[in-house]
């Protein structure tokens, strides 16, 4: 059985200076791409974030209108049941939009194929980098700037932290085409959207155990 081979991404430091290379696990990184899994795993990530809040009242949840308006005959007008018909100013809607979840099932397997699928796609291209970022203590827009502007990645840019590099993450924030994420809320429409990828050093263990 032959050996699997070698998946390698840059390590790209502050100054943007691609200084070495990080071996990427060849099952997360030298996946399969399947594009249906990626669309099915874009629709159903775009449906979960929809908040499916808003309902209006039907004319049996309205107040009011227990009696008839006015009478039957005599009047010259058009019969009336209640004031909170459809018809009436503050009545009720016909068939009005109620709350409801707009959740697309997906199996976790499946869904990690296609997290697998879109991180090989990177790696494939040689659009994803990791950066080590332990020398940035404080936030600072100007040295992630510096960092795009010498590694001239393909915008847009999706930058993969870890939830503790608050720093990191603060820094790139502020840049134009450029979103954030952490490693445990990255979405394949995330890497969908992308152009180029940064992943952290400290983020890449947690995308690794996840994709599996």
């Amino acid at each position: 059985m032959a050996a699997a081979a070698t998946i390698n991404a840059p390590l790209v430091g502050l100054d943007g200076i691609a200084s070495s290379q990080v071996k990427l696990k060849a099952d997360v990184f030298g996946a399969e791409l399947k594009p249906h899994l990626i669309h099915e795993a874009v629709r159903a990530e775009a449906a979960a974030a929809r908040a499916g809040t808003r309902g209006t009242k039907s004319r049996g949840q309205v107040a009011g209108g227990g009696s008839k308006p006015w009478r039957q005959k005599g009047t010259g007008r058009a019969r009336q049941g209640t004031i909170r018909a459809p018809q009436f100013v503050g009545g009720g809607l016909a068939f009005p939009p109620a709350m409801r979840s707009f959740t697309v099932k997906m199996n976790r397997k499946a869904h990690r194929s296609a997290l697998r699928g879109a991180l090989s796609s990177h790696a494939g291209a040689e659009t994803l980098a990791v950066v080590e970022a332990s020398g940035l203590d404080t936030p600072s827009t100007k040295t992630a700037a510096g960092l795009v502007d010498y590694w001239k990645p393909e915008l847009p840019l999706l930058v993969v932290c870890s939830a503790e590099e608050d720093t990191l993450a603060k820094s790139f924030g502020n840049l134009r085409r450029v979103a954030v994420t952490t490693s445990g809320s990255l979405e394949v429409r995330d890497l969908a959207w992308a152009r180029s990828v940064l992943v952290s050093q400290g983020a890449l263990p947690e995308i690794e155990r996840r994709a599996r």
